[in-house]
Order: C-alpha cells, then sequence, then structure tokens
C-alpha cells in the first residue's frame, strides 16, 4: 500500500501536462494584482490621454 502511495506521488510529481496551464494562471494573476494595486494610476493615465485625443479631435473638425 505505501510503495503504491509513494509510486503515485513519485508519477504525479513528475507529470508536466498541467504545467503550461499552471503558468497561464500564474501570468494572469500576477497581471490582475498589478492592475488592483495601480487600478487609480491606470485610470487617470486613461482619462489624461482620452481628454488629449478628444481636444485634438475638436480642433480638427473646429477648423
Amino acid at each position: 500500500m505505501l510503495l503504491t502511495w509513494n509510486r503515485a506521488v513519485r508519477n504525479f510529481w513528475k507529470d508536466e501536462e498541467g504545467l503550461g496551464t499552471l503558468e497561464v494562471v500564474l501570468i494572469i494573476a500576477v497581471v490582475i494584482i498589478l492592475a488592483l494595486l495601480f487600478k487609480d494610476w491606470i485610470i487617470d493615465l486613461l482619462k489624461n490621454l482620452m481628454g488629449s485625443a478628444d481636444e485634438k479631435a475638436n480642433e480638427i473638425f473646429d477648423e
């Protein structure tokens, strides 16, 4: 029984089939955490960029 359990654990540890999925999940988790940490800064940056784009568009169409 113990040998079977050890063999099963060893085989599970060596199995790399789900490794790619784990890496993708970890990368997504890091991106989400960074987005949450810098949420206010990102929103301000986007507002400034959209405001600048809107002003430039108004300048072009008002001419």
